[in-house]
């Protein structure tokens, strides 16, 4: 069974799910994970506290994806164009480890704002 996660900003939450990679393993033992988030276009990003290397790191990613940003030691979660984007495509400012997606439709996270906390717990 896939692990899950579940993710609240203000009155917003929404559920998370997994991929079954190390980068996903090393997120999950840190869980919870309390911090501000930040934004770049349709991408809300915040550091935690866990450094990795890129491992088959994405230029292009889905909407709903999870990433992490090894230059940053990032968290990452994707709903729509960035500002490098070239059209409708959703492109970090670099390649990311992609080890999760988010359950539903991640669109509802365009109304977060910079500065909101955001609380990811494990969903056992």
């Amino acid at each position: 069974m896939k692990r899950k996660i579940h993710l609240a900003i203000n009155h917003i939450e929404i559920d998370a799910e997994l991929h079954e990679t190390r980068t996903a393993e090393a997120i999950w033992k840190i869980l919870p994970i309390k911090s501000k988030v930040q934004l770049w276009g349709d991408e809300i990003y915040f550091t935690i506290p866990l450094h990795l290397e890129l491992k088959n790191g994405k230029e292009i990613v889905n909407s709903g994806d999870l990433g992490y940003w090894p230059q940053g030691d990032c968290f990452c979660i994707f709903f729509g164009p960035t500002p490098v984007s070239r059209g409708a495509e959703i492109r970090p400012a670099s390649p990311v480890n992609i080890f999760g997606k988010i359950l539903g439709d991640a669109t509802i996270l365009k109304s977060v704002k910079e500065g909101s906390t955001i609380v990811v717990t494990a969903l056992e």
